[in-house]
């Protein structure tokens, strides 16, 4: 199994209704989660479920500015696990990014994995990105570049620094790649470059984008487990349609991307760009179970699903000053088996960089 290398439109405030979760990025299947009515912002989806001909060509939470809190309890850092391998240092994971590479910056030295400079300083330490590097923020660039020089650097102080595949990162391959041609959305005409500017791309990030930086992309893993805890980047069971093993669904999804056909292509991003499927208190943890039995693992890691549309605590119409949702650390649900990543960096919360295992 391969591993790859290393590793916009202003958004203006709005209320309340402009944020509740579209249809479109709801699960469908056993595990569905529905739509909340036109103009609610429930927490826990109800209505009518998503069409058939699912397409993600709104826009998928959006930026917000609000003054809302939510307080998420953080972890004490762990001391050396003993189900590590040996040889190998502590486990951490980071949460979305989103092209806010300043923040990036400031969480990895926080944590003491890179130094003033900028430089890997953590030994034999593992770190794992949970991908969407890229839309929304101002440098999803140099967030790449930054990702896949410390994946030198820990390499050669006898760690690593590695990525996974995220629905951005598919969105960006596909605006690059296909620009307008029109796809088969199964709901009507769409196009990767409309979604794609619509889901925060960045025109100063796709006039850097070089070939290394595509070719990276599109190696990503999808999938990986690390010291009992399977990594990927949506909270979706959509990997289950790739492959019944971890090594089959990274094949899929490169073999998909290889062929370069663009319904294809639309197809995988659309599935990857699923979430909530572990929200459910009913049905959440079955759908949990069922990743785990089949790639397995004890719990998943994701990101992708900000912690606070997660919770449905987003905020209230009242109270619009402020800088944004207060997260201080991961979400544990689904009765402990999942832990979300994603602390809602593009809504002014907080960039995720955290160690494995966690407290609950």
């Amino acid at each position: 199994m391969t591993q790859g290398a290393g590793q916009g439109p202003e958004v203006r405030t709005a209320t309340l209704r402009d944020f509740r979760v579209p249809a479109y990025v709801h699960e469908t299947g056993p595990y569905a989660h529905n739509a909340a009515p036109t103009g609610q912002h429930t927490g826990v989806a109800t209505g009518t479920a998503e069409p058939e001909g699912y397409t993600p060509t709104q826009r998928d939470l959006p930026v917000i500015n609000r003054g809302d809190t939510l307080q998420v309890p953080l972890a004490p850092e762990q001391a050396a696990d003993p189900s590590t391998p040996e040889g190998l240092g502590p486990l951490y994971v980071v949460g979305d990014v989103h092209g806010y590479l300043d923040q990036l910056v400031a969480a990895l030295q926080d944590k003491g994995l890179i130094d003033a400079e900028g430089n890997w300083s953590a030994g034999n330490t593992r770190l794992w990105f949970l991908g969407d590097f890229t839309d929304r923020g101002p440098d999803g660039v140099g967030v790449i570049d930054l990702v896949m020089r410390l994946s030198a650097e820990a390499a050669a102080a006898g760690g690593y620094c590695k990525a996974l595949m995220g629905n951005h990162e598919l969105l960006l391959l596909g605006a690059k790649r296909f620009g307008d041609t029109p796809v088969n959305s199964g709901a009507g005409t769409a196009t990767f470059q409309a979604a794609w500017l619509l889901n925060g791309g960045q025109k100063t990030d796709m006039e850097r984008l070089q070939d290394h930086h595509l070719q990276w992309m599109a190696r990503l893993d999808a999938m990986e487990e690390a010291d009992g805890h399977l990594l990927v980047h949506s909270d979706t069971t959509a990997y289950l349609e790739y492959g019944d093993s971890i090594e089959a669904v990274n094949d899929t999804v490169r073999e998909t991307l290889t062929r370069n056909d663009a319904d294809e292509c639309w197809d995988l991003f659309r599935k990857f760009t699923k979430r909530f499927a572990f929200r459910d208190d009913e049905t959440g943890t079955g759908a949990v179970r069922e990743l785990l039995g089949t790639y397995g693992g004890t719990r998943i890691v994701h990101g992708h699903s900000p912690i606070p549309y997660l919770l449905g605590e987003v905020g209230s119409e009242d109270g619009e000053t402020g800088t944004g949702p207060l997260v201080e650390g991961p979400h544990v649900y689904a009765g402990g088996l999942a832990i979300a990543m994603d602390g809602g960096v593009t809504m002014a919360g907080k960039l995720l960089v955290c160690q494995l295992p966690l407290d609950e």
